[in-house]
């Protein structure tokens, strides 16, 4: 059976992906039919799941009951201090319990949640409170030190909450324990009633937000109905596999319960949308890492019988090749998945040799598809792995021309998708909006091509980004803030190949006649204006400026090849995932 045959029998009436055809602020659109029509729906499907474990946290083990209770009274006080609908709530925390507590708060209260990245630096955060006129924060005790200095200039924000605070907190900030009590409290909490807010599928739910090619951070416009698309998209898989190989779709007895370790940030689409809600909704348990750390890894593995793991290569790479592996009991992983960075084709036969139990897989999507777009496992991955997988039912892809002409199968160009996940448009920003949203369609930026069994293979980026662990870099941002030491004349942010991060960031400069500035200096002037991951691994000077093309643009390309000598020496220096590359 082919992917197309397949695709069409899993989304024909009476499937469980059956898909309908919809209508959305005028643009007709694919929709699945069973999917949850907003995240106080998934709420409410979690809360069914009683005294069963919900939250994993180092030593903390919160139960549903307890998780649901903290919830509602969150969201009865904020209602209570004056959000209304339509609000906006930041959350700016490292993965705790408290972080899910403060999501779902945030939108039984019917305000628009903004998770906000977490290694950004103050300057970045206050950028993003104030954007998205934030009117409360929440946040941990870290992010607090580090927004001190820069909530005067967040005009808008009334409230400010911390979770586990270190010491006394300013008069204007509340102790979130105070609301809800410390964790173990929680299940002590009076009920889980909630505020009696209306909310519809297609209203605004959360604002991610994504670097901009100006440097500028926009903030990716997602609805209740965008949301809840990539969780029931996640499940199409498995159930496409079954039908290819088998002909059958899987049993539909009870499922085995999903036990998650969660090893990316909760504020990205694939940490939150991915992963937190089909937990939720399924009854599963999730396992929280506060950042990265195989040998934490593995010994959670063993511990918490972990079922499906990954999130981006670097993490995969680790699991499939620590010396530790062997000393562990991993039996129970059934998938290991990965996707956000490039990644070599090697890796999943790498996963399959070493974790004989576990169905690699991986797939493409961004922020602004809110969750997967393409996806492929198993055998099929095997097959391709040099391809980000087949669509999805209810997506649609295309590549076009200069001019938005439909190219054929295996001529690149522009990758286009639309589907249920395509975010309203970007906070604040309508030519941007204008620019990337066309019909219900995303213009995605990446250079690609589709061959004839449907498998997308992303060629190239048209925009100048890349993605280090996941994470996206916009290379105009790191331009700009070199460009403001004096000594700078010409600045390039060109990617660097990493067999495990993907790409790292190195930094090609003319300075001015008579500089003497080095590396450690250049590090520690960007390092007070950038998070730690975009900072350049490598800086290469050049006497003389910087090619150009007739335009006055930096011809990149052929600034690459000034790397290429450090590859393997970047390679070796950082065999391993450093601690700050992943959940922060």
């Amino acid at each position: 059976m082919s992917f197309a045959e397949a695709n069409a029998q899993l989304g024909a009436a009476g499937s469980a992906f059956e898909v309908v055809d919809v209508e959305i602020r005028g643009v007709k659109s694919a929709a699945w039919k069973h999917a949850l029509p907003t995240l106080r729906d998934a709420f409410l499907a979690g809360r069914r799941h009683g005294e069963s474990e919900f939250l994993i946290y180092k030593s903390e083990r919160v139960s549903y009951d307890a998780f649901t209770r903290a919830a509602a009274a969150f969201a009865r006080t904020l209602v209570a201090r004056g959000v209304r609908k339509g609000d906006r709530v930041a959350i700016i925390m490292r993965n705790l319990p408290e972080w899910p507590v403060a999501f779902f708060g945030a939108t039984l209260a019917g305000a628009i949640v903004a998770p906000l990245n977490a290694w950004w630096v103050g300057s970045e955060l206050e950028y993003a409170l104030v954007d998205s006129g934030a009117k409360v924060a929440i946040m941990d005790s870290e992010r607090c030190d580090r927004l001190g200095p820069h909530l005067g200039a967040c005009t808008a924000l009334e409230c400010t909450f911390v979770a586990r605070p270190a010491g006394a907190l300013a008069t204007s900030m509340t102790p979130l324990e105070a609301v809800i009590g410390d964790l173990p409290s929680w299940r002590l909490l009076p009920d889980a009633t909630l505020p009696e807010v209306s909310i519809h599928t297609d209203e605004d739910a959360c604002i991610l937000f994504t670097s901009g090619t100006t440097g500028a951070p926009k903030g990716a416009l997602a609805t209740h109905r965008n949301i809840m698309s990539a969780v029931l998209g996640g499940n199409c898989t498995s159930a496409r596999n079954s039908l290819r190989h088998r002909g059958e779709l899987p049993p539909t007895g009870a499922p085995r319960r999903l036990a998650v370790l969660l090893s990316v940030p909760l504020f990205h689409a694939s940490g939150c949308f991915l992963q937190l809600l089909p937990v939720l909704i399924n009854g599963g348990k999730l396992v929280l890492m506060r950042k990265w750390n195989v040998e934490q890894a593995l010994s959670l593995i063993e511990r918490e019988r972990i079922t499906h793991a990954g999130g981006v290569p670097a993490v995969a790479h680790e699991l499939a090749s620590h010396p530790a592996r062997r000393e562990h009991d991993l039996s129970s992983i059934e998938a290991l998945s990965w996707g956000g960075a490039p990644s070599p084709p090697e890796l999943v036969h790498k996963v399959n040799e070493t974790l004989e139990r576990s169905a690699a897989g991986s797939g493409w999507g961004m922020t602004e598809t809110s969750g997967l777009v393409t996806h492929h496992a198993g055998h099929d991955y095997e097959r391709h792995p040099d391809s980000a997988g087949v669509v999805l039912p209810a997506w649609q892809i295309k590549i076009v021309d200069a001019e938005g002409r439909r190219l054929a199968a295996g001529e690149v160009g522009e990758l286009w998708a639309k589907g249920p996940g395509v975010i309203r448009g970007y906070w604040n920003k309508p030519e941007a909006t204008a620019e990337t949203f066309v019909d219900g369609w995303v213009k995605t930026g990446d250079l690609a091509r589709i061959d004839a069994e449907g498998c997308l293979f992303i060629v190239d980026r048209k925009k100048d980004m890349l993605i280090r662990g996941g994470e996206n870099i916009y290379c105009v941002e790191i331009e700009n803030a070199l460009y403001e030491h004096p000594d700078v004349i010409d600045a390039a942010i060109v990617p660097i190949a990493h067999d495990i991060l993907g790409e790292l960031p190195g930094a090609v400069l003319h300075l001015r006649e008579g500089a003497t500035i080095g590396q450690d200096e250049l590090r520690a002037f960007a390092a007070q204006r950038l998070a730690a991951y975009k900072i350049p691994v490598h800086f290469a000077f050049m006497p003389q400026p910087l090619p150009r093309n007739p335009s006055g643009k930096i011809l990149k390309r052929e600034l690459r090849e000034i790397f290429s000598s450090t590859v393997s020496s970047a390679r070796t220096k950082e065999a391993r995932v450093p601690q700050d590359d992943k959940v922060p």
